[in-house]
């Protein structure tokens, strides 16, 4: 079972680090439980990939290390995403590095499941998980947890904040144990065929409602 962070911070030390890192440290071991071994957590610090996600856009192919980090999220069992809140919504670099991603893979993030947190000076700002990043994940196709984590500066260490981590993280693991988990099972397109659709007349007949008389 292998969990990925995605962390958006710029500063060291982070508080969009921190809070990738608790919610790491609930959803890793509950992943996996009742075993005692947690899920394997890696972490892409995206301030260490700026100019290669920059080269990405203009040369038309990931760096190296970038596409290490490509790797490490589309072979997630399970993402957590934090990003820290620039002009009201997710950081350009944090968006970038999904753009990049979108473009290398389309289907990276198809039914993988994914918790979205983020961070900010004010809890004006608590809204941007559901009107700018769910809606992200949703066109990426992932299945986002319907416990999104906000930490504002006053939110270390009041009460709350625990708690919505601990949700958080429970539900990322549940997801994570159940099918939309499996980095390997990718949906089946649907085929598209009219040989499978039953008749109207048939399921009128089923109904005991008489069909449509014939043309004279």
């Amino acid at each position: 079972m292998k969990l990925v962070v995605v962390s958006a911070g710029l500063s060291v030390p982070s508080s969009t680090r921190l809070l990738a890192d608790r919610l790491a440290a609930v959803a890793a071991p509950a992943a996996t439980a009742p075993e005692p071994a947690p899920a394997d957590v890696r972490v892409v610090e995206l301030r260490d990939l700026a100019v290669e996600i920059a080269h990405t856009f203009t040369n038309g192919f990931p760096a190296p290390a970038l596409a290490d980090a490509f790797a490490e999220v589309a072979a997630a069992d399970g993402l957590i995403v934090v990003t820290p809140v620039f002009s009201a919504s997710y950081s350009g670099l944090f968006k970038s590095f999904f753009d990049a991603l979108s473009v290398t893979d389309e289907d990276a993030l198809t039914g993988k499941p994914v918790l979205i947190a983020a961070t900010g000076g004010t809890a004006r700002h608590s809204l941007v998980l559901e009107y700018a990043l769910r809606p992200l994940f949703a066109y990426l196709k992932a299945v986002v947890v319907p416990t999104g984590v906000y930490a504002a500066s006053e939110d270390w260490g009041a009460e709350g904040l625990d708690a919505r981590i601990e949700r958080a993280g429970a539900e990322l693991a549940a997801l994570m144990a159940g099918p939309a988990g499996s980095s390997t099972r990718r949906p089946q397109p649907k085929r598209d065929s009219f040989d499978e659709v039953t008749p109207f007349a048939q399921r009128l007949a089923s109904l005991g409602v008489p069909g449509p008389s014939p043309a004279p």
